[in-house]
C-alpha cells in the first residue's frame, strides 16, 4: 500500500521516468548482451556459409560460359565448308579473299555469343594468306606447349592461358585438334573466353575468388593485382598449389584464411579448371564487430535520446490533452460531428475551440470537392458522348459522295445492266452505315462490310484493284467500333491507285495479339511523300480534332480510336512512295458488343 501511495503521489514526469527505467532499460541492456553474442556467432556461421555459396554459384556460372565455346567447337570440328577454306589449294591471293570473305560462320558466332571474343583457325596452308581467323602456324607457333598438347589430345579440349595473336594479350583460351582433311593433316582451333564475361562473374563476389588452370595460372580474379600471375607467387599453403578439393585454414601472406576450392571440368576436355575463394578471419570478425559496435551505439543512443524525451515532456501530458487527443482519434476515423468542449481559456482551451471550428470547415470544404468532382466528372462524360457521336457521323456524307460517284461515272461510261450490282452493294454498305451508333459490333460484321466496299470498287476499277482479307476465326466475336476499317481502305484505294495504271493490291490482315488484335492494311500503290506522311503524323498527334481537315477518314478513325481505347490503340502509318502504304492499330479485347 505504501509504495502504491507513494507511486500515486509521485508527479508525472518521475513516474514515467522510473517506469521507464525499470521495466524498459534494464530488460533492454540484458536483451542486448544475448543477442548480441548471437549475432556473433550467426555472422561467423553465415560468412562460412557464404563463401561455400559463392564458390558454388561461381562454379556454376563458369561452367555455362565455358559450354558455349565448347559448343563452338564441336559445330566448328565438324564444318566441312570451313575446312575446306582452310586447306584448300588457292591460284593466287584474290581466291583466297573471295573465300574468306564468303565464309562468315566464324565472324557470326563472335557477334552471336558475346561469351568469346575471338576463334583462330590454325592449318598450315602453304597458299593462304593470315586474318586473323585463319592463321599459318609457323615453327614458333607450333613449338608452343598448348599447340603440341592439342595435337597430341587428338581432338579433346583443352583450357589455357594463351597469348592472342591479334590483340597480343594472353585470354583463357579453349584449345583443341581437328582433322583438316581427308590425307590426315591436321589444324588447332582456339577459341577466346571473353574477359569481361570471366571478370562479370568473378567481380559480384565479396570475398576474394580466383580462377586457376592446371598449371596454377591465375586466369581470372576479381582482385586486379592477381589475373595473370602464377599461383606460386601467393605466400600461402602447399594445399593451394596441389589442386585438392573442399576447404580448409591456412596462413596467406601471414593472415589466418579460409580457403575453399572446387574443381571445373569441362566436358570432354583433357585438363580443367579450380575455382579457389579466399577470406581472412580477420575481414569476417571486422563485419562481426562493426555490427556489434554499431548495434550498442544504436541501444546507447536509444535509450538516452528516450529517457530525455520522457522526463521532459512527462509533465505535459494532462486530463484535459488526453481528452483532446482521444477526440481527434474519432475525427480521425471518420466522426465529422463530434464535437469537443473543454473548460478554460488557457492554450488547450484555446485549442479545442479552434480545432472543433477547423473540423467544421474542413466537413464543409470536403463536400464542397466531392460535389465539384461529380460535376466535372459528369461535364466530361457528356462532353466525350457528344464528341464521340460527332465523330461518328462524319464518315457517312463523304463514303456516300464517292460511293455515289463512282456508280455515275461507271453507269455513264458503260451503260449496262449490270451496274444494279454495284447499287446492290452500295445500298447494303448505306443501311449497315445508317444501322451503325455509338455502340460496338462483331469483328465479323465490319469485315463483312469492308469485303462489300472493295467488291464494289472492284467493279469501278475491275483487273486494277485486287483484295486479300485474311482474319483469325476467333476473332469474329470480337466487339470493334463500326466503320473503323472501311476508310482505311477507302484511303489505300484512293490514294493508292492515284495515277498508277497497272493497279493495286490491298491487304486487310487481323491476327492475335496478346490481350487483343492486331489490324494491319496495306496496299502497294503509290505511297506517300516523306513531306506528306510527315504532316498527315503531325495532324494525327494532336489532341481530338475540333475542326474540318482533308484527311476526314484516316482522322476520323485515329480520333475514335483514341476516344475508346487511349494512346497505345492511335494510327501507326508507314509508306515508301513508289512502294505502297502500310497503316497498323491495335485494339484491346474485352469490350462487349452492346
Amino acid at each position: 500500500m505504501f509504495l502504491f501511495r507513494m507511486m500515486n503521489d509521485m508527479k508525472m514526469k518521475k513516474k514515467l521516468a522510473l517506469t521507464f527505467i525499470s521495466a524498459a532499460v534494464l530488460p533492454l541492456v540484458l536483451s542486448g548482451l544475448f543477442l548480441t553474442g548471437k549475432l556473433r556467432e550467426i555472422v561467423i556461421k553465415d560468412a562460412l556459409t557464404q563463401i561455400s555459396n559463392n564458390v558454388e554459384r561461381v562454379q556454376k556460372r563458369t561452367e555455362e560460359l565455358l559450354k558455349v565455346p565448347l559448343d563452338i567447337s564441336y559445330r566448328l570440328t565438324v564444318d566441312n565448308r570451313m575446312k575446306r577454306v582452310a586447306t584448300q589449294q588457292y591460284e593466287d591471293y584474290a581466291d583466297v579473299i573471295q573465300a574468306y570473305r564468303e565464309y562468315t560462320d566464324i565472324r557470326d558466332y563472335i557477334q552471336l555469343y558475346k561469351e568469346i571474343s575471338g576463334i583462330r583457325v590454325y592449318v598450315v596452308n602453304p597458299g593462304a594468306l593470315n586474318n586473323w581467323e585463319f592463321i599459318q602456324p609457323d615453327e614458333r607457333i607450333m613449338a608452343k606447349t598448348w599447340y603440341k598438347e592439342a595435337i597430341e589430345q587428338k581432338g579433346l579440349a583443352g583450357w589455357n592461358l594463351i597469348k592472342d595473336e591479334q590483340s597480343g594479350s594472353e585470354q583463357l583460351s579453349l584449345i583443341r585438334s581437328f582433322s583438316a582433311d581427308s590425307l590426315g593433316r591436321k589444324g588447332v582451333l582456339a577459341i577466346n573466353i571473353d574477359q569481361r564475361q570471366l571478370s562479370s562473374i568473378l567481380d559480384q563476389e565479396s570475398f576474394t575468388t580466383m580462377i586457376v588452370d592446371n598449371k596454377n595460372r591465375i586466369v581470372g580474379s576479381n582482385e586486379a593485382g592477381y589475373w595473370g600471375r602464377e599461383l606460386s607467387e601467393m605466400d600461402g599453403d602447399q594445399q593451394i598449389l596441389s589442386g585438392q578439393e573442399g576447404s580448409y585454414d591456412t596462413v596467406i601472406n601471414g593472415r589466418d584464411s579460409k580457403v575453399v576450392v572446387a574443381s571445373l571440368e569441362p566436358e570432354n576436355s583433357w585438363n580443367g579448371l579450380r575455382i579457389i575463394s579466399i577470406f581472412t578471419y580477420s575481414d569476417m570478425m571486422r563485419d562481426a564487430n562493426r555490427v556489434i559496435r554499431l548495434g550498442a551505439i544504436v541501444i546507447t543512443a536509444s535509450l538516452i535520446f528516450a529517457a530525455v524525451l520522457i522526463y521532459a515532456f512527462a509533465s505535459l501530458l494532462s486530463g484535459r490533452l488526453l481528452r483532446l487527443s482521444k477526440h481527434m482519434t474519432r475525427v480521425g476515423s471518420g466522426s465529422w460531428e463530434a464535437y469537443l468542449h473543454i473548460d478554460g481559456k488557457d492554450e488547450v482551451g484555446l485549442l479545442s475551440r479552434q480545432f472543433n471550428s477547423l473540423i467544421r470547415s474542413v466537413h464543409e470544404l470536403v463536400q464542397e470537392v466531392q460535389d465539384t468532382n461529380n460535376q466535372k466528372i459528369l461535364v466530361e462524360q457528356r462532353q466525350n458522348e457528344m464528341r464521340f457521336k460527332m465523330l461518328a457521323s462524319q464518315i457517312n456524307p463523304h463514303f456516300l459522295f464517292n460511293s455515289l460517284e463512282s456508280i455515275r461515272m461507271e453507269a455513264h461510261i458503260r451503260k449496262q445492266d449490270d451496274i444494279a450490282e454495284a447499287v446492290w452493294l452500295l445500298s447494303t454498305l448505306l443501311r449497315s452505315s445508317l444501322e451503325a451508333g455509338n455502340g460496338s459490333i462483331p469483328l465479323c460484321k465490319e469485315l463483312e462490310r469492308v469485303r462489300c466496299y472493295l467488291d464494289m470498287q472492284k467493279f469501278r476499277y475491275e483487273d486494277r484493284l485486287e483484295y486479300r482479307l485474311v482474319s483469325d476465326p476467333d476473332l469474329d466475336t470480337m466487339p470493334v467500333p463500326p466503320l473503323i476499317i472501311q476508310p482505311l481502305v477507302e484511303n489505300s484505294i484512293i490514294h493508292g491507285l492515284d495515277n498508277r495504271e497497272e493497279g493495286v493490291t490491298v491487304w486487310v490482315e487481323i491476327s492475335r495479339v496478346p490481350k487483343g488484335a492486331s489490324v494491319k492494311v496495306s496496299d502497294n500503290g503509290a505511297g506517300i511523300t516523306p513531306e506528306r506522311l510527315a504532316g498527315i503524323r503531325a495532324e494525327l498527334a494532336e489532341s481530338i480534332h475540333e475542326q474540318e481537315s482533308e484527311r476526314i477518314g484516316i482522322r476520323n478513325v485515329n480520333d475514335r480510336l483514341v476516344l475508346l481505347y487511349g494512346g497505345t490503340s492511335a494510327l501507326n502509318i508507314e509508306s515508301t512512295p513508289g512502294q505502297g502504304t502500310v497503316i497498323t492499330f491495335y485494339i484491346p479485347g474485352g469490350v462487349p458488343v452492346d
